[in-house]
């Protein structure tokens, strides 16, 4: 059987570089590289095009002089404000079957925006820290919100990444300062129970858990020595690897019971053991660090291969116009 042709799009705007571990990973499971394309083009305004193609999707970019009927569309690495743009790109992609675990338009929006986040774990009984939505608050408002969460919070966007707009609020200066620093950019923003999410040295500690088809893959313990800045690698936490077996099974059956809340086939689930195991965060497509090829991006290109060959099964070879 000939190689699969793959495309990898992402955008290559963002500073997490996962292009180049997918990438690698496609080339140690089917010997080839994939197609490099730069979501932007199939973006809202931009100039790609899928045209039917037999039973397969003609992936059409004039800019970029790319004419291809890929097997398999890897759809990775886009900026969550960027992501509500490939939402009619998704769609087409679903309606022609084309294998991607990239398709979940509503899934996205979900895990993106953190207000649906929290309204979709209440709902389904997904144990959080206590958050208080706030739309464009004035102080007072933001005051309240700090004394019914005990005065030690988190303060986040509904859509950011990195951490870097994001603050550990324990003072009235403090939320004051964050009502104007939300209010200057336009954005709702959540206030979050601490949940003092400690070691015995002191440390801050987290988990990120990555879920793959109902099941932990790979997980990894961040360790950051600066208990005011958020437990992001980006910000400086130290990421620890946890071998699945080794993880505590109540995080592992928190993780996937997350995943499955927000509707993602994959994800990265950021919680911590404290207070019981409660869930902070559900990534849409997580960032890789070192070490996280063989561990978390085979495993997601392989689930790809593997989809593929059950839809190859179950239907006739593709058959292209000529």
């Amino acid at each position: 059987m000939s190689r699969p042709c793959i495309a990898l799009i992402t955008d290559p705007t963002s500073p997490e570089g996962c292009a180049e571990f997918l990438a690698l990973a496609v080339e140690l499971l089917t010997g080839a590289a994939p197609v490099p394309i730069d979501a932007r083009h199939f973006a809202t305004g931009g100039t790609g095009r899928g045209v039917p193609a037999g039973d397969g999707l003609r992936l059409h970019v004039p800019d970029e002089q790319l004419d291809l009927v890929p097997d398999v569309v890897l759809l990775y690495e886009i900026l969550p404000h960027r992501r509500h743009e490939l939402a009619a790109f998704q769609r087409l992609l679903e309606h022609h079957d084309v294998v991607t675990l990239g398709t979940g338009v509503a899934a996205w929006r979900t895990a993106t925006e953190k207000d649906l986040t929290v309204e979709r774990f209440r709902r389904d009984g997904i144990a959080h820290m206590e958050t208080v939505v706030l739309s464009r608050p004035g102080v007072a408002e933001a005051l309240a919100a700090f004394d019914k969460l005990g005065r030690d919070t988190w303060a986040r966007p509904v859509v950011g990444t990195g951490g870097g707009d994001t603050f550990h609020l324990t003072t009235e200066a403090g939320v004051e300062r964050a009502t104007a620093f939300y209010a200057d950019r336009g954005t709702d923003w959540l206030l979050s129970r601490d949940a003092g999410n400690f070691t015995a040295d002191g440390a801050r500690h987290q988990f990120r858990v990555f879920v793959l088809g109902g099941r932990v893959v790979h997980a990894r313990e961040h360790l950051q020595p600066r208990p005011d800045t958020p437990c992001n690698t980006c910000q400086g936490a130290t990421p620890v690897p946890i071998a699945p077996d080794d993880l505590p099974p109540r995080l592992a059956q928190l993780a996937v019971a997350a995943t499955a809340s927000v509707g993602l086939p994959f994800a990265g689930v950021d919680l911590a053991i404290e207070n019981g195991g409660v869930v902070f965060e559900v990534n849409v497509q997580p960032a890789f660090v070192d070490g996280e090829v063989e561990t978390v991006a085979v495993p997601y290109v392989q689930a790809h291969l593997n989809a593929l060959a059950a839809a190859r099964r179950a239907r006739p070879a593709r058959r292209l116009p000529a």
